[in-house]
């Protein structure tokens, strides 16, 4: 493979050594959504009836149910994007859009939604429709952590909201894992400001820098255009092609980014390079993320009421459920950075594994022991199928950058 050409990006040389530093330190929207959830911690809120109507008003006007590059939502820690997956169907024209109005603006109240209570919609403090929220405390952090820097609402500054839309925009159309980025470098750049104001601080720019980057720090990280893997229908000697064409795309996107938000004092976050780590970052420490949806559970009490209960009530249920099809059981669905997580060593024979629950009803994630472990015993996890055969593992975990060396490994090198 001849390699891809020098960075396009200016500072990538101006502050080489400063990026270098970073790289070496040993959890993002707009588009429309089908299921609603808060953009902070993953609960889905509204009601009953908000959910349902708003899945089967998306449906009924040709929404998309499974586009994971445009239907995501943020969950919890430094960076996550996800999606409500599922099949899509139109069957929700079969229910009148008067009747789906009434389900989303309250009106029309189903049997027994009373005992699926979901949190009220908490709105954007900064005024976009993009961001909704379980509670003001999930709104608060979501601000200060993130969003203040990417909001694209009416108090957001006319020229910057207009260069965060085509960003957006932009992200949408080709990769929504820039949203992510997006999120990690404005979480760093919030954690430097709030370092800065401390009135004992007298450390350099750079210093802060780097202790507002910590967190993301743990990560192990590669350039996004050197460890995404080859598409099929990408021949190997067209391999080099592909990898400009990706980091190109990540340019174009780094430098909308830059026209919203670039700030000279933490200069070297703005670099291509910095910026393809932080995506790569993703790629290689990212963990399924899944929660349940409470429109699953609702059907299913409806199911199991006596029978002269569940007669009178599905009356009222059946359309509903059956405009939905087999969509009225599809979860939150996406992936998530978790810089604890991604700490942990691999091992094709481990004693864990990063684990979301499916009765979790956030975006937690749990690291779960899968055999005793001793006192001292280093916790490890698996970054792929350990099942496979030891050459495959051992072609995936190049993309880390090592070869395995468990006991597993060991057993089964060719001799």
């Amino acid at each position: 493979m001849g390699g891809i050409g020098a960075s396009p990006c200016d500072l990538d040389r101006e502050f080489a050594p400063q990026i270098a530093q970073l790289l070496a330190t040993p959890t993002l929207q707009s588009a429309q959504i089908d299921c609603i959830v808060c953009s902070y911690c993953f609960r889905f809120i509204g009601s009953i009836e908000f959910q349902i109507g708003r899945r089967l008003y998306l449906q009924s006007i040709g929404g998309s149910m499974g586009s994971t590059s445009e239907r995501h939502c943020h969950g919890s820690d430094v960076g996550s994007s996800t999606g409500c997956s599922g099949s899509t169907n139109l069957n929700g024209s079969d229910v009148p859009q008067e009747v789906l109005m009434s389900l989303m603006d309250g009106v029309t109240s189903l049997p027994f939604s009373d005992q699926f209570c979901l949190p009220s919609v908490v709105t954007c403090p900064g005024g976009c429709e993009g961001e909704l929220y379980c509670s003001q405390s999930c709104a608060d952090s979501d601000w200060d952590s993130y969003h203040s820097l990417l909001c694209t609402g009416s108090k957001t500054e006319p020229s910057r909201r207009s260069a965060l839309q085509k960003f957006v925009e932009h992200a949408n159309g080709t990769n929504d894992i820039f949203l992510v980025a997006a999120k990690a470098i404005t979480f760093t750049l919030l954690r430097f400001k709030k370092l800065k104001r401390q009135p004992a601080s007298h450390e350099s720019n750079f210093s802060l820098l780097m202790e507002a980057w910590k967190p993301l720090g743990m990560g192990f990280k590669k350039r996004w255009w050197e460890c995404v893997a080859l598409p099929e229908d990408i021949d190997s000697s067209e391999e080099d092609s592909f990898r400009q064409q990706i980091r190109d795309l990540a340019f174009a996107s780094l430098q909308l980014l830059k026209d919203a938000i670039f700030d000279p004092e933490c200069a070297p976050l703005f670099s291509l390079d910095v910026y393809g780590h932080i995506i790569g970052m993703f790629e290689l420490n990212n963990l399924d993320l899944v929660v349940a949806s409470p429109i699953e559970d609702y059907f299913i009490h409806i199911d199991d009421l006596p029978e002269s209960e569940k007669e009178e009530a599905e009356k009222v249920t059946r359309p509903f459920l059956d405009a939905l099809g087999e969509d009225y059981s599809v979860p939150c669905e996406g992936t998530a950075f978790f810089p604890l997580q991604s700490c942990m060593n691999h091992s094709c024979c481990p004693n864990a594994k990063a684990f979301k629950r499916d009765e979790d009803k956030d975006g937690h994630a749990v690291i779960l022991a899968i055999k005793p472990i001793s006192k001292g015993e280093e916790i490890t996890i698996s970054y792929i199928d350990e099942d496979l055969s030891y050459e495959e593992r051992q072609a995936q975990l190049a993309d880390y950058g090592f070869t395995c060396e468990c006991s597993k490994c060991q057993e089964q090198r060719p001799v």
